[in-house]
Order: structure tokens, then C-alpha cells, then sequence
């Protein structure tokens, strides 16, 4: 059974205030609790992005709501509903150290296309075969915003940060074995890194890369 309405209280007036609407974080929710949240919104019909929705608790949901949801196992996202996607080349790169990190980078893509924003995303440009990002590097240089997912030492957010102009958004993930330590090596070494002016988010938190994205262009277009 659906949680009681007065357990929820979603915050539908936060896209007017800020341009993001509140994004439904799933991993500590109960079945019934997203089931709920999703009663509210399809009776309000409004668009909502799920995070962290693994498929044993998208199995749990009625088929209803199974089939009203877009749902990517590998980035563990669903949405109900998305904003009209632009059309215009894209603003933001995502650029993956290595296949490892699609899924947090996935995150990322997926929020972007619930806001209708365009991306366009490189994967497996990682510095141990640093080829393989200097031969795409004219292709990423194009983009306003470059979010760069990387695990292991995460050296890849300084490397990009010396050859493009634009913001880049470091994405530290829990790839890596030992030393590691479930992604807290990259996000150290991301915080430290000495390119000027990258900004950082939290271990794969990919829909906070995206909406940091969405800030920076979108307060660059109000201020042109």
C-alpha cells in the first residue's frame, strides 16, 4: 500500500525558484514511499526525476507505474515525464576515464536529458592511453561545460582542465582497487589538483555534476 499523502511533501514550486525541480532520491525509500511519490505527481502532472533507483525496487512498483516511467538500469534513473528537449548543439560534454565510470556518467546524461539540454559524451579517454583523449580533445574544447568522470587517482579532471576554456565539473567515482578507498582518493586528488578553477562534486554524484552544468550555462545565458 501507498504511503499516506501526509508522509510526502514534495516541493513542486522548486523549479520556479531556482530552475531545478526537486529530484526524487530512491535508495533509502520504500516501495510504497515511491509509489506514493509517484501518485502525487502523475495527479499533479508533473514531471519528476527518480536517482538511485535500483531494479529490485522499479520491479516492486505496480506495472502502471512501471510503464510510465523511462527507466535506465545502468545509471539506475527513471523519469516520469521530461522538460522539451532543445534544439541546439550541445553545451555540455561528459568525458569518462574509462568504461567503469558510465554508470555515475550516465547519471549525469540522464538528469541533462530530463532538463531537455543536449550532451554530448566521450568515454574511455582516460590518461593511461592519454592518445585517446588528444585525439578528441578539439571535439570536447566545443563545449561550454565538460564534466569528467574518473576513478582510481582521478588525474583525468586536471589533465582536461589544461586544455579547454570552459567550466570543468570534476565527477570523482568509487572505481579503483585498495588505496582507492571507494572513490575518496579521487575526490582528494580532484580537490587538489592544480588546474585553476575546477569545481568538484561528491563521489559519483553524477545528477549533481549535471545540475552544477545546468547552473553555469544557464546563468551565463541570463547575464549575456
Amino acid at each position: 500500500m501507498p504511503a499516506p499523502n501526509d508522509d510526502i511533501n514534495l516541493d513542486f514550486e522548486r523549479g520556479a525558484r531556482i530552475g531545478l525541480d526537486e529530484a526524487i532520491f530512491c535508495a533509502s525509500k520504500s516501495v510504497p514511499q515511491i509509489a506514493a511519490i509517484l501518485s502525487q505527481a502523475k495527479e499533479k502532472g508533473r514531471p519528476l526525476l527518480l536517482t538511485r533507483l535500483d531494479p529490485a525496487r522499479f520491479d516492486g512498483l505496480s506495472a502502471e507505474d512501471r510503464l510510465a516511467l523511462d527507466y535506465d538500469p545502468e545509471s539506475r534513473t527513471a523519469l516520469l515525464g521530461r522538460h522539451a528537449p532543445a534544439v541546439r548543439d550541445a553545451r555540455v560534454a561528459i568525458v569518462c576515464a574509462g568504461t567503469s565510470d558510465v554508470p555515475m556518467a550516465r547519471e549525469a546524461e540522464r538528469t541533462l536529458v530530463y532538463y531537455g539540454e543536449p550532451c554530448s559524451r566521450f568515454t574511455d579517454v582516460g590518461v593511461a592511453g592519454l592518445w585517446r583523449l588528444l585525439d578528441r580533445a578539439d571535439s570536447i574544447r566545443r563545449h561550454a561545460v565538460v564534466i569528467v568522470a574518473a576513478g582510481m587517482d582521478a588525474a583525468l579532471p586536471s589533465v582536461v582542465g589544461g586544455l579547454v576554456p570552459g567550466l570543468v565539473i570534476a565527477l570523482p567515482t568509487s572505481v579503483g582497487y585498495g588505496v582507492a578507498q571507494g572513490g575518496h582518493t579521487a575526490l582528494n586528488s580532484a580537490l587538489a589538483s592544480c588546474s585553476a578553477g575546477i569545481v568538484v562534486v561528491n563521489i559519483d554524484n553524477g545528477f549533481g555534476a549535471a545540475c552544477a552544468a545546468l547552473r553555469a550555462i544557464r546563468g551565463a545565458a541570463a547575464g549575456a
